[in-house]
């Protein structure tokens, strides 16, 4: 193998002109590759400290910039019509998808990840990763030809002897990329090179000929120039081509070139015989190194990566690894990277101690004490969640200087994320107060002036200090399970949709959307209801009540008959509530709206018989047996394909596993409901008018709009939850269960999610639809509005729970009981209420300020 480019060449032996040889060497067997994989791992080392090794960069542009010429080159002579070799003629007709492979190169291969990739302590490519080593050496024993398989067995057989990082592992397709442009790039210069000798050869050719109507020249003429460089094969082959079979006259030619190739230890027919069989050969792996190229990317590399990762090969043995999605996997596999860096474990070391920290944990936390075990049992426990302190004292783990800030917010906690917002919103009052301090006004004016300027200071302090935490900390992407088979009848789930029964066409279309989410969530045990109610009336029936019931169950009749049952009974279910007497709204309606419906449902799910749902269809309302979990959308959300089982695999997950406290009556650890991320769907030409057009895109905080900011969920494991997404059922009833007596509370969803104790499922959407129209948006913000000021009792720690059996109220829900993040939630809704009025009364007394005051204080007020 020649490694030129990586050392000074030694100086050429007087025979042809030196260029880089192709990375080419004996042709292996797959059982002889694999016996080298073997040997060479044991003859390479590694450096202790693998940030101090040589850059490739320039290197690779390099490549790029005479792959380019060489292409240019060969367009040229094929616009001048002059004979290419097949191999010039692979790389022109396919030149896109080289630039293609150097593009992923570029990036593919950023400077933090190549600096951590273990370097090689000596040899040829000494300062270079050693997964660039073995990148090498299958290229050079393949000849360029790319096998997913083969290679495989070549860095199985590598790892039988030193395994490879997870790094590294992840870096074997951009090495192979790199290695395979490096060799594309000498093959190219050597038909370059060999072109521009046989050109030259031509014109002395055409010289000694007299060929175009000019005269011959004598050989001393033509050749002068030529006695004191060795001739290229190339040259001399043309020559000799063009010579032969010509005028006797050109005889001292011939006599002159065999004495040079004798001189350099060849002669004409040698010489000839080598460079076809050169060329063949260079045609081949042009070919193979194109053809590669195209496989390469074509490959599942992330399926590649794991059928040969040690670390996968631990965590499959002894856990449920396998199990989980991708993005879960590659979590733990970050964490195990993390911790080997800073510990001086291997990788394999850490997997390992995780592993056996779960088994310690099993044989100290029975199985029966549920949502604990089944956390404290899986290795994840240890590596991504409340273990993984433990686990660093036991590695002796080290955090590297950039991640201190980060762990030092996270150890605060909500402490800490309020105490910072406080100090930056005093200091943004403070410069706006000092900006007008040469005002000429009374001190009760500024007093009032600093106040009303407190909650847009405090907007403008959320956004700094929620932005600063989301980049020193990144998003944390809640575990999930794959659930390759489907959802299975241990995690049966139903979807539901809140709704009422208001026209035929308003049904017509809700029983469409019911079959859009089979549609795009038919996978497994899922089932889809519709909760109904009729609209509010002044009687407890009204006229065309039984028609509207009896269009809504004719509809779920033909979604039955249309897609058959699921396991555990009709796949499609319509359970409809009669109107009950409300005394304080004074009309006949569905118990407690949409939190009502929630409950009653939950209640029917768990055998209750005296829920208000009535017979749709001459039989009692029917429910699917062990329904585990809900999801719950409204009437104008969309599921896109696969979300469904992707929730149902992330409240499946261990970690997310919730945990009762009974003392708090809340969930503690883990998560019975998770919310997704909620995107407003695009307007379209007809439908989009021009106010959904402008505020349709997300933008800001607005927890409503966009499920709420990442900030919680990335720095307290906990979010917001919107009234869509998933929950447990045992675990929502017992921790809503009493807690809100009648007609109290209208919004009753982050209510909800901080007893239940909500995550944010950033990575899976749903769609929703945006108002059309001002007057719309502003009815929906003003019932927010209205719901957020409901929550004051139990902001101030002065509600009372309801207890669903007598009717009566208990003291249920003391001050203690909703958790300081719970509180600032509450509180963050409310200040986000105030802060449209409160702005604009700033400006309005902003505005009577004398002179420049006048202009500073309420521009202040409008670009928080």
């Amino acid at each position: 193998m020649n490694f030129v480019f990586f050392r000074a060449p030694k100086k050429p032996a007087a025979s042809f002109a030196h260029i880089d040889e192709p990375i080419r060497a004996e042709l292996f067997s797959v059982e002889r590759l694999e016996q080298h994989g073997e040997t060479l791992a044991v003859a390479q080392r590694v450096t202790a400290y693998p940030g101090r090794g040589r850059p490739m960069a320039a290197r690779v542009r390099d490549n790029g910039r005479v792959l380019l010429a060489a292409y240019r080159g060969i367009a040229a002579a094929i616009r001048e019509e002059r004979a290419i070799t097949p191999g010039a003629e692979w790389l022109v007709d396919n030149f896109h998808v080289v630039e293609e492979q150097i593009r992923e190169i570029r990036d593919d291969l950023p400077r933090g990840f190549y600096r951590q990739l273990p370097k090689l302590a000596d040899g040829p490519l000494e300062g270079y990763p050693r997964v660039f080593g073995i990148a090498w050496a299958y290229v050079a024993h393949t000849d360029s030809h790319f096998d997913t398989q083969t290679l495989a067995k070549f860095v199985q057989a590598y790892q039988r002897v030193q395994p490879l990082t997870i790094g590294e592992l992840w870096a074997v397709a951009i090495t192979l990329r790199i290695v395979l442009v490096e060799n594309l790039r000498r093959l190219a210069e050597q038909m370059g090179h060999s072109r521009a000798e046989r050109r030259h050869a031509d014109l002395l050719a055409n010289r000694l000929l007299g060929s175009n109507g000019r005269d011959a020249e004598p050989v001393e003429a033509v050749f002068k120039d030529l006695d004191k460089s060795p001739l290229s094969a190339a040259f001399a082959v043309e020559m000799v081509q063009r010579l032969r079979d010509q005028d006797p006259k050109v005889t001292p030619a011939l006599r002159w070139l065999d004495q040079r190739l004798l001189a350099q230890g060849t002669t004409a027919d040698e010489i000839v015989r080598q460079v076809h069989q050169g060329q063949g050969a260079m045609n081949v792996t042009v070919r193979n190194v194109i053809t590669s190229m195209r496989l390469m990317s074509a490959v599942d590399w992330a399926d590649f990566f794991e059928s040969v990762s040690a670390v996968d090969a631990v965590l499959r043995a002894a856990s449920d690894f396998g199990a989980m999605d991708f993005a879960t996997r590659d979590r733990y596999r970050h964490a195990i990277e993390e911790l080997a860096r800073g510990s001086g474990h291997t990788e394999i070391e850490v997997a390992q101690s995780a592993i056996d920290s779960a088994r310690g944990a099993a044989s100290e936390v029975p199985n029966g004490d549920g949502a604990r075990a089944r956390r404290e049992h899986h290795p994840g426990y240890y590596l991504i969640s409340e273990g993984r302190h433990p686990l660093e004292a036991q590695l002796g783990f080290r955090a590297p200087v950039r991640d201190w800030i980060a762990r030092a917010n996270a150890a605060a906690g909500i402490a800490g994320y309020l105490g910072t917002i406080a100090v930056v919103t005093a200091i943004i009052v403070a410069l706006a107060m000092l900006a007008i301090a040469d005002a000429q006004i009374g001190e009760w004016t500024r007093l009032i002036l600093a106040m009303l300027a407190i909650i847009p200071a405090t907007d403008a302090a959320v956004a700094i200090v929620n932005r600063a935490v989301t980049t020193l900390i990144g998003p944390a992407i809640i575990p999930a399970l794959e659930l390759h088979d489907g959802v299975p009848t241990s995690l049966r789930t139903m979807v539901v949709m809140p709704t009422l029964l208001t026209t035929r066409d308003e049904i017509d279309e809700q029983i469409e959307r019911l079959e859009v989410h089979y549609l795009a969530s038919s996978d497994g045990e899922l089932y889809f209801a519709i909760l109904s109610d009729w609209t509010d009336s002044a009687t407890e029936t009204a006229p065309g009540d039984d028609d509207l019931l009896a269009a809504a169950t004719a509809g779920i009749a033909r979604l039955n008959q249309r897609h058959g049952p699921g396991p555990g009974g009709k796949r499609f279910l319509l359970l409809h509530r009669r109107r009950i007497w409300d005394e304080a709204e004074g009309v006949w309606m569905g118990w407690e709206r949409k939190r009502g419906k929630l409950h009653e449902l939950n209640r029917l799910l768990r055998g209750a018989p005296d829920t208000t749902f009535i017979a749709s269809d001459r039989h009692p309302p029917a429910v699917p047996d062990a329904v585990r979990y809900v999801i719950t959308v409204d009437a104008d959300t969309r599921i896109p394909r696969g979300a469904a089982k992707r929730m149902v695999g992330k409240m499946a997950h261990p970690l997310n596993a919730p945990r009762f406290d009974k003392q708090s009556a809340r969930v503690v650890e883990g998560h019975a409901v998770l919310q997704p991320r909620i995107t407003a769907s695009l307007p379209t030409r007809r439908e989009g008018s021009i106010f959904q057009r402008v505020f349709s895109s997300t933008r800001g905080m607005d927890p409503y709009a966009f499920a709420v900011s990442d900030v919680y969920q990335d720095l307290l494991d906990e979010g917001s939850y919107s009234g869509k997404g998933i929950y447990d059922v045992d675990m929502f009833e017992n921790a809503m269960a009493g807690r809100v007596p009648d007609n109290t509370l209208l919004s009753h969803d982050l209510f909800e999610g901080t007893f239940a104790r909500s995550g944010l499922v950033s990575d899976i959407e749903l769609v929703e639809e945006f108002p059309s129209r001002y007057d719309v948006a502003a009815a929906r913000q003003h019932r927010w509005a209205r719901g957020d000021w409901q929550l004051i009792p139990w902001i101030l720690g002065r509600a009372h729970g309801s207890n669903a059996d007598t009717a009566t109220t208990v003291p249920r829900d003391g001050r203690s009981s909703i958790p300081p993040l719970g509180r600032w939630k509450m509180i963050d809704n409310l200040r986000r209420t105030l802060s449209a009025p409160t702005a604009l009364l700033a400006l309005m007394e902003g505005w009577r300020l004398p002179e420049a005051a006048a202009a500073i204080y309420p521009t202040f007020c409008v670009s928080r």
